[in-house]
């Protein structure tokens, strides 16, 4: 998909992507809820696909993609209030509530501001710094409230039928937790991966130079 990422292993990473969704399709306890929850990347795994000449992913990116992906499929299968791993993380840690959904969205920043953080050095002007972690973050935040505005619409039109896709557990507190997770997974995530990522970045302009894709400007960052 992008250099470092030969086509065998962007077959892979489709394929372990793939393999997830079939698993945990057919293993469901909710076929519709398990179709609310992994939609995301039923749209998001073509697209990536579709645009893997014209706009290539770094290599950390794709992974992380994957890991993305494990992690809703996972959730959905078992509807985010029974997975097996968030239960074994209360019993061992005592915890009152299944917080796998806690997992959920702290990656709902971890991941998706690597991504935002790409699609700003590489479409816009803005240089590696300070802006771009400021907009990085509110990004990634205000894609979580929209999620929260969809859990909310999805209240109101299913009522109660909604609880498994919801998965407050009786939490009154679920929203602002939500948003709260994602932020910090927004800002650990480029603490963990801001260097590596710029690398990348520039690796990514000394194979496609000339090509229109990624700024010049990225080589020094």
């Amino acid at each position: 998909m992008v250099r470092g990422v030969g086509r065998a292993e962007g077959m892979l990473l489709a394929g372990v992507v793939l393999a997830a969704l079939v698993a945990t399709g057919l293993q469901a306890k909710s076929l519709g809820t398990w179709f609310m929850e992994v939609v995301w990347v039923l749209i998001g795994l073509p697209l990536v696909v579709a645009l893997r000449k014209r706009f290539p992913l770094t290599r950390l990116l794709c992974w992380l993609l994957v890991l993305h992906a494990i992690v809703l499929c996972y959730g959905g299968q078992y509807t985010y209030a029974e997975t097996p791993i968030g239960e074994w993380a209360q019993d061992l840690l005592g915890t009152q509530r299944n917080n796998y959904d806690r997992l959920g969205h702290f990656i709902q920043g971890f991941v998706p501001a690597v991504a935002v953080r790409e699609v700003l050095l590489r479409r816009t002007p803005l240089r590696p710094g300070g802006w771009v972690a400021f907009l990085t973050v509110s990004v990634c935040v205000a894609i979580g409230a929209c999620f929260e505005f969809v859990e909310w619409f999805s209240a109101l039109l299913a009522g109660a039928g909604a609880d498994d896709f919801l998965a407050t557990q009786g939490d009154i507190w679920d929203t602002q937790w939500d948003m709260f997770l994602c932020l910090c997974g927004a800002i650990l995530s480029l603490l963990i991966w801001r260097r590596i990522h710029d690398r990348q970045l520039a690796d990514s302009v000394r194979a496609f130079s000339g090509q229109g894709d990624v700024p010049v400007r990225m080589v020094n960052p």
